[in-house]
């Protein structure tokens, strides 16, 4: 399902009922002779972090893992690895490289930059999503509106992240649906949070809506339909402090 040609959030697919749609996984085929689906590049052991510093366009990557059911998965092993502002992969270190684990709530964040363009590739990330005890989905990121979508014949649009630029960087979205089999959740209650303020589970905010909660004021940055511990200040990618 695309909506403005990028793939609608797993969180807003779910409203219209039945189980979610697995992410697929890419192959990368970097390099022929090794016929690993993570391509050439990637190293085991990287760091627990989740910001990758280093010079270039600000970036941020936040979301949710999600089960079939649309149960958000909690300490998802998600672990990232990009090229440089060059392009280049470093194979020496872990610049670029590192994991983390989702909260309670299936949330994450990766504070990074905006990848350079690699060879014959179109600009993404790499990630490997893993639940505990579950197989582990290999797959890559890519970035709407990018020239070599067209011609780099890995890509795919399911895999698109929803990007907006703000300031002098940016801010991308993505939800992770792994083949995890659930009970779905419950319908939420529609009494007011604990907290305070016009935020209400089970409500639909549209992009551009305010809410108050815990004294502070909040503004929606994309429609979705409120859910327990998706709090404003817990979900950076849904509502930012006004």
């Amino acid at each position: 399902m695309l909506l403005g040609q990028v793939p609608a959030l797993a969180r807003q697919t779910a409203e219209s009922g039945g189980p979610l749609t697995p992410t697929p996984y890419c192959d990368d085929g970097d390099d022929p002779t090794i016929p690993q689906m993570e391509g050439p590049y990637f190293k085991p052991n990287s760091p627990q972090r989740a910001v990758l510093p280093g010079a270039g366009t600000p970036l941020t990557v936040s979301g949710y893992v999600f089960g079939l059911a649309c149960q958000p998965l909690a300490n998802v092993l998600l672990d990232f690895w990009q090229a440089d502002n060059s392009g280049a992969y470093d194979n020496i270190t872990y610049n670029f490289r590192g994991h983390q684990y989702t909260n309670a709530q299936g949330a994450f964040k990766l504070t990074t930059i905006v990848p350079g363009l690699y060879p014959g590739r179109t600009r993404h990330l790499h990630v490997k999503a893993q639940a505990p005890g579950r197989p582990i989905l290999t797959t890559q990121l890519y970035f709407p509106g990018e020239p070599r979508n067209n011609t780099d014949t890995i890509f795919d649009p399911r895999l698109l992240m929803t990007v907006r630029t703000v300031g002098t960087g940016r801010e991308a979205t993505f939800d992770f649906v792994l083949n995890v089999p659930g009970i779905p959740p419950t319908d939420p209650p529609t009494s007011p949070p604990p907290g305070g303020g016009t935020w209400q589970v089970g409500v639909t905010y549209q992009a551009g809506d305010r809410v108050t909660h815990g004294g502070a004021t909040y503004r929606c940055l994309q429609g979705h339909q409120a859910q327990a511990g998706w709090e404003p200040p817990n979900v950076p990618a849904l509502w930012q402090r006004a």
